[in-house]
């Protein structure tokens, strides 16, 4: 069984689409991995499963930025969003909060992306390993991800 990081060298590949990959330290936090990666914290995909009405999503955030449920609710069309519980991460996505990459495809999850985020022309993420980063522009990111974007930061 491949592990998320093969998924997603394999899901780019196939979609012909360009990306670095380095490895580095482990990172917990946002900040971290923007310093350990040396680039603006607003280029991190910051990416959260959460549950939005009735069922679960991977919304898509600037990493210098918080969720706002106000407006995730309204652009989301639901009456209700939570967090989704370490253990609801874990079982719809094998891994651990903050190594979680931007593509809810890969976990069958509908992905929501913040328009705040193509502010950047690279974008950065955790590939399913604290220790392994991603680097692509946000356009190859869009093409290959096909995200709704919609206003939640």
């Amino acid at each position: 069984m491949l592990t998320v990081f093969e998924r997603i060298c394999e899901f780019l590949a196939r979609n012909e689409i360009p990306f670095s990959v380095s490895h580095h330290e482990p990172v917990f936090t946002s900040e971290q991995a923007a310093a350990v990666r040396g680039v603006p914290l607003a280029s991190g995909a910051k990416a959260l499963v959460v549950k939005a009405g009735d069922k679960f999503a991977l919304l898509v955030l600037p990493a210098d930025r918080k969720l706002d449920s106000k407006k995730a609710r309204a652009s989301l069309g639901v009456k209700a969003i939570r967090f989704a519980t370490k253990e609801e991460v874990l079982e719809w996505t094998s891994l651990e909060p903050g190594s979680i990459p931007p593509f809810g495809s890969l976990f069958n999850l509908p992905t929501f992306v913040d328009p705040a985020l193509g502010l950047n022309e690279t974008i950065n993420f955790n590939a399913g390993d604290h220790a392994i980063s991603i680097q692509m522009t946000h356009a190859d990111y869009l093409r290959a991800e096909h995200p709704e974007v919609r206003e939640m930061s």
